[in-house]
């Protein structure tokens, strides 16, 4: 991943920024097949699953990278007081991404499917005022259920992570990004004011 050594994360930061976006990842192979799905990070592996419809997971075993992406969001050269006074400066994006890389193996043993579906949807359903559980779905419907995805496995071996988030300007250009972002009506902007803010 390239980035200036002030953007770049070291491992443990990039393990944290994988809990932190770790909504929906993407999935590529050396095919260059593509899947978005949801993983959770457990030890050394990342896990999940995908539809067997799906053929990507034929493509395993197999080199992998996936990617986390984070808050986003464009920036306007109009938010930098050095801009007004200068006018030395242009657009740019300020964001945070994970990129993990490992090795892909799938699975389809029943019991271990239904524990990453069980452990994703916990995940997922913990912010909800009342949690849906799995118990809730009738047996013969969560059967066939599994019987339509394909469990997998990222071994990691490499994780690397980037927060671009102005670190680069001074003092007041960067509070003129933060101004600029939270003053926006997107939801995706004031949350890289928020995540610079914290940065």
């Amino acid at each position: 991943m390239y980035g200036h050594p002030k953007t770049l994360l070291d491992e443990e930061e990039a393990r944290i920024a994988v809990g932190a976006h770790g909504r929906l990842a993407t999935l590529v192979t050396p095919d260059l097949e593509a899947t978005h799905l949801p993983l959770f990070l457990d030890g050394n592996r990342l896990i999940g699953h995908i539809a067997r419809a799906n053929p990507h997971w034929r493509s395993a075993p197999c080199g992998a990278l996936v990617v986390f992406a984070g808050p986003e969001a464009y920036v306007s050269p109009n938010w930098y007081p050095s801009k007004h006074a200068t006018g030395r400066a242009v657009p740019t994006w300020n964001y945070e991404a994970v990129h993990v890389r490992g090795h892909l193996t799938t699975f389809e043993d029943p019991a271990r499917l239904e524990a990453v579906v069980e452990r994703l949807s916990d995940m997922h359903e913990s912010t909800q005022p009342r949690p849906w559980k799995m118990g809730e779905a009738p047996r013969d419907y969560l059967d066939a259920l599994m019987r339509g995805i394909v469990g997998v496995e990222i071994e990691i071996t490499h994780i690397e992570g980037k927060r671009k988030l102005s670190q680069d300007k001074s003092d007041a250009d960067h509070a003129g990004v933060v101004a600029g972002l939270e003053a926006s009506a997107d939801p995706r902007d004031r949350a890289v004011a928020d995540a610079m803010k914290r940065k």
